[in-house]
């Protein structure tokens, strides 16, 4: 315990000192290496004992992790390291590599000033590591370079020396060039491309735990040629001690990535769309520790003892035990039960946590993932933009009834924890349906339910979610209330592609002010009387409200939206959400008593007038596709191209890229489940293969009746279709 109380005083010194604190994430394609890193780091700063081969996946707490060997969730460590005779604070977050876990990437970067990208040396950059970086940039983090493995190019791939240079160098052109392309337009970033010579690029191996980088040469002495010959001869642990990677990767740290004073002032305007002149923007800027407390929330956590923790980056102010912060997004406020920082993998309660660090904060009951916690009210930080949205569904029930209430609760914290799931509970039927970002993804989170919470649930076959979107513009569409005293008249058509994208990003909502949310519109082609009438925004669809002088108007658009909400819900079709469609409200007429249009005359009233509207601009369902990547030998590329191609999907493009060749395509999710057992068994499992999601594209119209079908069978709805839809 003593050393373990040594290293909490003197973290504690540290945090008062934000020149000397870096906060940093590692960041990776899935399996380069990045959590055994972060074990190596811990280890050579003294926060782990010290065992052979660096394999014991520290940082990987849950034992789901373990057995697929992957991080599925992000993981907050902090260390300290001596460099240039001065203690350094630095607190990491390990992330995951898996792209269907790519929420807490973006979470992450939040927290961060620095990100330390791990790629592969005999894989590559490979099509995760190009998300990562541009995740990074886009929160304006700065980069360096570690390549891992590179023990393989010796030992396994017999590289000489000018083989080996040429393939490291291979890998920092292709780093820089995303660097380089995605830093271009930023006026706040000198030159933040990564090179061997100003020591922002390290090589080396984390499994046996030794790296070097231009300025660990210089000091130790070893060139590339001793290090290949001790490695020949299995000297490893020589090579550990003569040129350990943590002190290469911790140093490079506290040299090259900015401390939280140099970071702040670039980074706040990025990610807050508050006041800059304000005084606390100039707090945040400064990293002032007695100012107005500001948290970004970024990871929701669970500790069977103390409950929620939430994790985050303090901008300004010093959080204290017993404070009442407010929550964005919710009413009143929440009082701070204790606050900690992480040592090692552990939280550590201490007195107080002053800004520029990452603390770990328990009591704030409302936060979740992505909330702003601050002592006074104010502008939240831009919402963190996830980049998909979930596109498949598995229906989850509990086994036995008397687990039902168990299950639900634990069903919402899943929401909480992880914003880019999203939970549909019904408790008519007992089915909650669980939407996510792939099949893994899923797979996970119904494990985790039965094992951390003992609930033995069953899950049904996974569900592709697919939209409904309008083609074509209408005329008035008339919808009579069931008393015949009122009547609404709309219109709808579709929204261009740049619109939706702007709603979809946040860039447009009705909580910002009118004159910006006009501007945005019609910067993306929006005209302005139209821009002016928007009355509400639903997922990514617009009510226009273009009537004149109604009366009794205002007081029923309540209920105008709900009875939209509901007929934009369950589009006409088959149920599904519809999207990317403009409404507008071009006449109305009103019974003079209030009792005559209440919710049971309107809400049906416009439901019927949207769902008639959209089957008379021939409504059509949408369904999700993902790019497919599959790097495979020349001898199965045949049997990879015919893989997409036989799923409905199409080859955009076929190349060589060192002794493989890439096949590129889009393909239908619908028709990707069970993808990887079949790609396995066509390329004799010599293939490798990425998916992403690539949003909706409207379904072939010889598929679209039968499709239409299936869903409404599976719903439960009446099977015949409104006689207007025959346009298919």
């Amino acid at each position: 315990m003593g050393r373990r109380k040594k290293i909490v005083e003197q973290c504690e010194r540290l945090m008062d000192n934000p020149e000397r604190i870096r906060n940093i994430a590692i960041a990776a394609h899935v399996d380069h290496g990045k959590t055994t890193l972060t074990d190596n780091l811990l280890a050579g700063a003294g926060m782990i004992a010290d065992q052979g081969e660096a394999t014991q996946l520290m940082m990987d707490t849950e034992e789901d992790e373990q057995e697929r060997g992957i991080t599925i969730d992000a993981a907050n460590v902090s260390m300290t390291h001596e460099y240039e005779g001065e203690d350094h604070l630095i607190n990491l977050i390990d992330t995951p590599g898996h792209v269907d876990f790519g929420g807490d990437v973006t979470r992450a970067m939040r927290a961060v000033d620095g990100a330390l990208v791990v790629v592969d040396a005999v894989e590559g950059a490979m099509p995760q590591t190009e998300t990562v970086v541009r995740q990074a940039l886009r929160e304006g983090v700065k980069p360096t370079l570690f390549i891992n493995k590179v023990d393989r190019l010796i030992s396994e791939l017999q590289e000489g020396p000018e083989e080996m240079q040429r393939r490291l160098l291979n890998v920092i052109d292709d780093v820089n060039e995303l660097i380089r392309g995605m830093t271009e337009d930023m006026d706040d970033v000198d030159d933040w491309t990564v090179s061997v010579e100003d020591g922002t690029v390290g090589f080396g191996s984390a499994l046996y735990k030794w790296g070097v980088s231009m300025p660990s040469m210089q000091a130790t002495g070893m060139d590339f040629a001793d290090i290949m010959d001790l490695e020949r001869n299995d000297k490893r642990q020589e090579l550990h001690e003569k040129t350990p990677l943590s002190d290469v990767i911790l140093d490079m740290v506290c040299e090259h990535f900015p401390d939280p004073i140099e970071a702040q002032p670039r980074r706040i305007p990025r990610v807050w769309r508050g006041d800059d002149e304000s005084e606390l923007a100039e707090q945040m800027r400064l990293v002032d520790p007695d100012g107005e407390v500001v948290l970004m929330v970024t990871d929701i956590g669970i500790d069977p003892h103390a409950g929620e923790i939430s994790a985050g980056r303090v901008f300004s102010g010093t959080l204290e035990k017993g404070q009442d912060l407010y929550i964005s997004g919710t009413v009143g406020t929440n009082r701070v039960q204790s606050v900690g920082i992480y040592m090692g993998g552990e939280r550590e309660e201490v007195e107080r946590v002053p800004a520029g660090n990452i603390a770990a904060v328990t009591g704030l009951k409302d936060a979740i993932a992505g909330s702003t916690v601050s002592s006074v009210e104010m502008t939240p930080f831009e919402s963190i933009e996830h980049i998909s949205e979930p596109v498949i569904t598995k229906s989850v029930e509990a086994k036995s009834m008397d687990d039902l209430p168990k299950l639900i609760e634990t069903l919402r914290q899943v929401s909480k924890e992880d914003p880019t799931i999203q939970i549909d509970i019904n408790e008519d039927t007992g089915e909650h349906l669980i939407s996510g970002q792939g099949e893994l993804h899923l797979e996970v989170i119904t494990q985790r339910i039965e094992r951390n919470q003992g609930i033995p649930v069953t899950t049904g076959e996974p569900i592709v979610v697919f939209r409904e979107q309008v083609q074509g513009a209408t005329t008035e569409v008339e919808g009579i209330s069931p008393n015949r005293h009122n009547r609404f008249y709309i219109t709808v058509e579709p929204l261009s592609e740049d619109i939706v994208e702007k709603v979809r990003l946040g860039e447009v909502s009705m909580d910002m002010p009118e004159q910006e949310r006009r501007e945005v519109l019609q910067e993306a082609g929006m005209d302005k009387d139209t821009s002016q009438n928007v009355e509400h925004i639903h997922g990514t669809n617009i009510l226009i409200d273009d009537t004149k002088g109604i009366q009794h108007l205002n007081e029923t658009m309540e209920l105008v939206i709900e009875g939209l909400t509901e007929a934009l819900d369950d589009g006409p079709l088959a149920g599904e959400p519809v999207q990317g469609t403009l409404i507008k409200l071009h006449d109305a007429r009103l019974h003079e008593d209030t009792i005559h249009r209440g919710p049971a005359q309107v809400i049906p009233a416009v439901r019927q007038a949207v769902h008639n509207a959209l089957i008379h601009g021939h409504v059509k369902l949408l369904e999700p596709i993902q790019n497919v990547r599959i790097d495979v030998p020349n001898e199965h590329m045949g049997a990879a191209s015919g893989e997409i191609q036989g799923r409905r999907g199409r080859v955009d493009d076929m190349y060589q890229e060192g002794d493989l060749m890439v096949v590129e395509g889009i393909a239908p999710v619908d028709e990707m489940i069970g993808f990887s057992s079949d790609i396995r068994s066509a390329t004799e499992g010599r293939a490798s293969w990425n998916t992403e999601n690539a949003g909706f594209r409207v379904m072939a119209d010889n598929l679209q009746p039968e499709t239409i079908m299936e869903i409404r069978e599976r719903k439960g709805m009446k099977l015949e279709l409104p006689q207007a839809v025959d346009y298919f």
